[in-house]
């Protein structure tokens, strides 16, 4: 019976040495997060973080970055995002492995459904987001860059929609960057999938400036800082009208930015800002969207 016993425990013994060394090599294994998210100060930074992947918008990257920049969207500690990413490449665009036959067009529906999501959620939340871009930015990513507020970008990056290329129109992507660049640079980049330098980005207005890649972080921080010292209602509220009035018409335009200009006379903090000014001092805002007056 003790050799029955003691045959039991260096089996169990054996078992469980056998289920940590698996257990070690499992947490080993474990893969790195999509992207990582760090708050600091006001402002969040986004940083896709799939370099070997070159970055691709896949499902699930794009519903991690969905989630990330929806975490705590309303809080009033978020004043700004920042979206970056790791390795030579912003973003190759759509993970084209998840596009074959074999996937099923219901699963492609959903692609691109939770990409239309993700690049309209980045204009319809209340902060700023900024692109910072050191590298290549192709397809859906050249989409994100378009999407956001503000991007800045290296000397050395590039943009491009290269998917006539290899057969997928950049249809998708043409909707952020058709909005972004006159249509004539559009359609060039669409119909040759040839990608335009950082400076040529500026120029059409892509993006928003180029600094060398030293002075990326310290020039997109500053932008993001200046946002921190601002009231965050009345940024949302500007935020919000300028898309709204870009869709309309000319007289449109006018009226719906007449009304709101008066709204946001009539916060608390449009209030603050006018009596600092008059009494020579710096505003103190609230970052609450309470109004002074009806």
């Amino acid at each position: 019976m003790a050799a029955s016993l003691l045959c039991r425990t260096l089996n169990v013994l054996q078992l469980s040495r056998t289920t940590l060394l698996t257990g070690k090599r499992f947490c080993q294994s474990q893969p790195e997060p999509l992207t990582v998210r760090q708050q600091n100060n006001g402002i969040r930074r986004i940083i896709l973080n799939s370099p070997k992947k070159r970055n691709a918008l896949s499902l699930s990257m794009l519903e991690s970055l969905r989630e990330n920049i929806l975490t705590d969207v309303d809080s009033e500690d978020l004043r700004v995002i920042i979206i970056s990413a790791k390795g030579p490449v912003f973003s190759s665009g759509h993970d084209l492995k998840e596009l074959t036959s074999a996937q099923g067009r219901e699963y492609h529906t959903q692609v691109f459904q939770t990409c239309a999501e993700v690049m309209t959620l980045i204009q319809d939340i209340p902060v700023p987001v900024i692109a910072m871009v050191n590298g290549v930015a192709t397809a859906a990513g050249c989409q994100l860059v378009a999407s956001c507020d503000i991007a800045v970008a290296t000397e050395k990056s590039t943009f491009a929609t290269p998917g006539v290329n290899v057969g997928l129109f950049c249809s998708m992507p043409a909707v952020a960057i058709g909005r972004a660049v006159p249509r004539k640079v559009a359609m060039e980049m669409l119909f040759t999938g040839t990608p335009i330098s950082s400076h040529d980005a500026l120029l059409h207005g892509l993006v928003s400036k180029v600094v060398p890649e030293e002075r990326l972080e310290e020039e997109t921080f500053a932008i993001a800082q200046r946002v921190c010292q601002t009231s965050r209602p009345v940024v949302a509220l500007g935020k919000a009208t300028f898309h709204r009035q870009m869709a309309q018409g000319r007289d449109a335009a006018y009226a719906t930015t007449c009304k709101v200009m008066v709204d946001n006379l009539a916060l608390r903090d449009g209030q603050e800002g006018i009596r600092a000014f008059i009494e020579k001092r710096k505003p103190v805002w609230s970052h609450k969207s309470e109004k002074s007056h009806d």
